[in-house]
């Protein structure tokens, strides 16, 4: 008998999930979603130059060719168009449960109860066989805690949730912060804005962004010539690979990818000091690296202003820096996620009455980022340190959801099943242990790392480790969970 399924979130994570066991023959299985609808972070990032740094035969899944992508490099609407293509395809739409948001779920002895609020904003439990968490690291907006937030007069907004009502043509606009996000709305946004202030605290290693259209004859070539597509994604993987990997553990590529940002800085930025500023002062790829053509020519215009100083407080008519008050009507915080706080705010509940916010409390940590003991037949997609600073994440979920869909008919047969606590601790030891090799320890702070200093999200190898690692039978890891 197939075993019931609940699947937490329709991003990327998730609709593979409810893909691969509707390939499987498994329909048992519900998904869902908090929001009206599916895409997760690429419903939720809709703001202006919104895109992906990944090439898009490589940003999709291996399964599912796509002749429509337009672009090298997908924009937000490509990406969230290819996903409803590939739920409407393998027909996993009408699994989904819109607008009902998991609140906790709590393991029986046997299966999880899972409670969530629905349409109606009232809660109701059910109970599943399997929970499969994909929630993803990068879903809950991160603000900034700067004195006077609440006081601001004008309109303000973070850049996950994207005021599109709220015109900024010929506005006073104040951007906060400048990574991924910034550098992608930063060009468009001053384009419209009378004068843009960008509140810098740490710059960021910039390289160029290789983008290019796709010709008629090139979408047609890729879509039917026999094999061309996955060469196409292979090299892009491959060559990923080969060159960005390295420079992560302080291989040979270091200097190259340096050299290669340096160069950027100096085609595009002439201004002697406004390089300085733009110029980081750690190891590259300690901070993720910013992939964008457009972001330093937005900053050399002339109603763009780059301000260093510390952000004292944020007055009623503005940002108030170390020198002075910056006049704005309008405040962006391009201040990224919580993303080491997984699965909150979800309270879970493991076989032994103990919250995984309690077993977490010194950072989050599952074995192949999948699996935690104590909490059977859970299965996190996405999960800690699963991220990647070269690569593309959907090659990761699809090894997750492949080692999940070879569990499934162990906890099948002989009931709920858990990683084995050595497994675990193993496993903890190995990546602590790689984890010194690769350049996140650098002395910067980043959102790969708790507060405390732990790198909880990136993977600390190269993805083939990962495919094979997560490949192997996955009988020796896991036990038969304990009666409670």
């Amino acid at each position: 008998m197939a075993p019931s399924v609940a699947i937490i979130g329709a991003g990327f994570g998730g609709l593979c999930m409810a893909i691969r066991l509707e390939r499987a023959g498994i329909r048992s299985y519900t998904i869902f979603e908090k929001a009206d609808d599916l895409g997760g972070t690429w419903r939720d990032n809709s703001y202006p130059g919104a895109g992906c740094d990944i090439p898009s035969h490589l940003y999709s899944y291996s399964f599912e060719k796509y002749a429509s992508w337009t672009r090298r490099y997908p924009d937000q609407p490509e990406i969230l168009g290819y996903l409803e293509h590939c739920a409407d395809k393998y027909d996993v739409r009408r699994k989904i449960r819109f607008r009902s948001e998991v609140r906790s779920a709590a393991f029986d002895g046997r299966q999880w109860r899972i409670t969530a609020t629905g349409p109606d904003g009232g809660e109701h439990t059910e109970a599943f066989d399997v929970m499969v968490v994909s929630i993803g690291q990068l879903n809950r907006p991160h603000l900034p805690d700067i004195p006077g937030m609440s006081d601001f007069t004008g309109v303000s907004f973070h850049s996950a949730r994207w005021n599109h009502d709220h015109d900024l043509t010929g506005r006073q606009v104040a951007v906060i912060g400048t990574g991924s996000s910034a550098a992608q709305l930063i060009p468009p946004v001053a384009e419209r804005a009378e004068r843009l202030h960008v509140f810098q605290r740490t710059p960021n290693w910039v390289i160029p962004k290789p983008d290019a259209t796709f010709g008629p004859l090139t979408k047609l070539a890729l879509h039917y010539v026999p094999g061309l597509q996955r060469a196409y994604r292979e090299w892009i993987y491959r060559y990923a690979e080969a060159t960005l990997y390295p420079a992560l553990a302080h291989g040979w590529s270091t200097g190259l990818l340096k050299k290669r940002a340096l160069g950027h800085l100096y085609d595009q930025v002439p201004d002697p000091a406004l390089r300085a500023k733009l110029t980081p002062d750690y190891p590259p790829g300690c901070k993720r690296v910013v992939i964008d053509s457009r972001f330093y020519p937005a900053l050399t215009r002339d109603n763009v202003d780059v301000i260093t100083d510390k952000i004292v407080r944020i007055a009623p008519r503005g940002v108030e820096t170390t020198e002075g008050l910056r006049e704005v009507d309008t405040i962006v915080y391009a201040t990224g996620f919580k993303s080491t706080e997984f699965l909150t705010p979800m309270e879970i509940t493991g076989r032994s009455g103990r919250s995984l916010r309690e077993r977490w409390a010194n950072g989050a940590e599952a074995y192949l980022g999948i699996s935690v003991p104590e909490f059977p037949n859970m299965f996190l997609l996405y999960g800690p340190n699963t991220n990647l600073g070269h690569n593309s994440i959907i090659f990761m979920l699809e090894c997750q959801v492949g080692h999940i869909m070879a569990c499934l008919p162990r906890l099948t047969e002989q009931g709920p099943i858990e990683v084995r606590p050595e497994a675990m601790a193993a496993w903890t030891r190995q990546l602590d242990a790689a984890m010194e090799r690769m350049v996140w320890g650098g002395g910067c702070q980043s959102w790969y790392k708790t507060a405390e200093g732990r790198v909880t999200n990136n993977w600390p190898g190269p993805t083939t480790l990962y495919r094979r690692l997560t490949g192997k039978a996955p009988g020796g890891a896991y036990r038969l969970s304990p009666a409670r």
